[in-house]
């Protein structure tokens, strides 16, 4: 199947937005797995609860075996929705985090289970703000997709997470498909957060993911 086909809008969005904060101060990359970002952070420690190629160090993000105050930056993606007890794993990235240190992080909110058993949340833009409401100051929270291009994640973890009568020749029609609901989203003029006709709130209401940038008070 080509690949310009399959190519993951999630991976892609990740990317970019953690390209955009690449930096050469001590980082701990949390959840580190193989890796795929370790070209923005040179100096970085990773980190992951399983032994795998390139983890530095093994460790349980609710208990991290680093010293207060260590690392100027941290790297957190696709981790928070896998973590038991958020709060407490919050909790020790800040306090392993400098003063002014800051955070880095994405996470699901509409998304299908993956790794499991251990998937546990999903987060909305205000459960975030609600985690993030002591110690931290959030200076940027937004959507990973809107509305058609949430849908199209959607239809792609479908195609990648199953198996399909007709096999690739289904799946790949299913990629077309995704590739193309993702260029609706000019069809919406706005978007109802609110399930009353009286009050309109604008909002996106449905997005796959939201990316977190946070500084520690």
């Amino acid at each position: 199947m080509k690949k310009w086909l399959a190519k993951k809008i999630t991976r892609n969005n990740i990317e970019a937005f953690v390209a955009k904060h690449a930096s050469d101060a001590r980082t701990l990359d949390l959840g580190a797995s193989k890796a795929p970002y370790a070209e923005y952070f040179p100096n970085r420690v990773a980190c992951d609860i399983e032994p795998r190629e390139g983890v530095d160090v093994v460790a349980d993000a609710h208990d991290l075996p680093f010293h207060d105050n260590e690392f100027e930056s941290i790297l957190c993606t696709e981790v928070l929705e896998h973590l038991h007890t958020p709060h407490q794993a919050l909790a020790e990235m800040q306090r392993v985090l400098k003063p002014g240190g800051t955070l880095i992080l994405s996470t699901r909110f509409v998304f299908p289970i993956h790794d499991a058993p251990h998937d546990y949340f999903r987060y909305t833009e205000f459960g975030l703000a609600h985690l993030f409401k002591d110690g931290w100051t959030v200076t940027s929270l937004e959507p990973e997709t809107r509305n058609f291009q949430t849908i199209a994640v959607l239809l792609q973890r479908i195609a990648y997470q199953s198996t399909f009568r007709g096999g690739n020749v289904t799946k790949a029609l299913v990629f077309v498909v995704a590739k193309l609901v993702a260029k609706l989203g000019w069809l919406i003029t706005a978007e109802n957060g609110i399930y009353d006709k009286e009050r309109v709130y604008e909002c996106n209401i449905f997005a796959s993911g939201y990316y977190v940038v946070a500084v520690k008070k």
